[in-house]
């Protein structure tokens, strides 16, 4: 397959990595954008977010990471993130290495997105071509229409995936059903059971945590007039 005839739309903020340079000089057709997830869409479902090892740590201390993760799921069959870099250097940036490890693993595991890694620049050029050059991956459009999600959506999400059993998805998807977070706390058990996948066990687990007195509370010894 000729290289001219291929496609990689990548994100105006990887200009700097000196990637799409490399990759326009051995002949690759290049679209910069302004991505909403990941750094190169190589195939209509493929996308890869590069990161360097301090981009990696970074992103785990601020929270990033596990946000785009869940995002890059959402919208593409085939997410993957790229590490570049020498390893060593974790030790240059962080005292705990598991934090680096239990990250990657984290990714691979609950995400379940491959982590490819590569020693420099020129190196990820030449994987972005050979995943970009597989046969299959002319077929379809490559940019889809990505909201951002507004922080109000990301508050209201992370307030259900606060609930037992509940991640991402299933917050969605209650947020389908019921429309405002006020009406997934006061929906039946049953009405619960009917997001879809969720089932009657965690419907009733999460009525459970949901209605049961908390410790805190104060009891007040003075009678109201209901009491009387």
């Amino acid at each position: 397959m000729k290289l001219e005839n291929l496609r990689i739309i990548v994100d105006e903020r990887e200009r700097k990595s000196g990637i799409p340079d490399l990759l326009k000089s051995v002949g690759l057709n290049i679209e910069m954008k302004t991505l909403p997830i990941g750094d190169y869409i190589v195939a209509p479902e493929t996308v890869v977010e590069r990161k360097s090892i301090r981009d990696l740590l970074s992103s785990v201390f601020d929270g990033r990471l596990f946000d785009q993760c869940a995002r890059l799921k959402e919208h593409f069959q085939h997410p993957i993130v790229l590490i570049e870099g020498n390893v060593d250097e974790i030790q240059e940036i962080t005292d705990n290495p598991l934090i680096f490890y239990g990250a990657i693993s984290t990714v691979v595991l609950d995400f379940k997105i491959p982590i490819i890694p590569t020693p420099s620049a020129i190196h990820t050029a030449k994987l972005l071509v050979s995943m970009c050059s597989k046969k299959d991956t002319l077929k379809g459009p490559y940019l889809k229409k990505i909201k951002k999600s507004s922080d109000l959506e990301k508050q209201q999400l992370s307030v259900l995936c606060s609930l037992p059993g509940i991640g991402e998805k299933f917050a969605v998807r209650m947020l389908e059903k019921f429309g405002t977070p006020l009406k997934v706390f006061t929906g039946t058990t049953s009405e619960l059971a009917k997001v879809e996948g969720l089932g009657e066990a965690r419907a009733k687990k999460i009525k459970k945590m949901l209605e049961s007195k908390s410790k805190f509370l104060k009891e007040s010894n003075q009678k109201t007039l209901h009491d009387t």
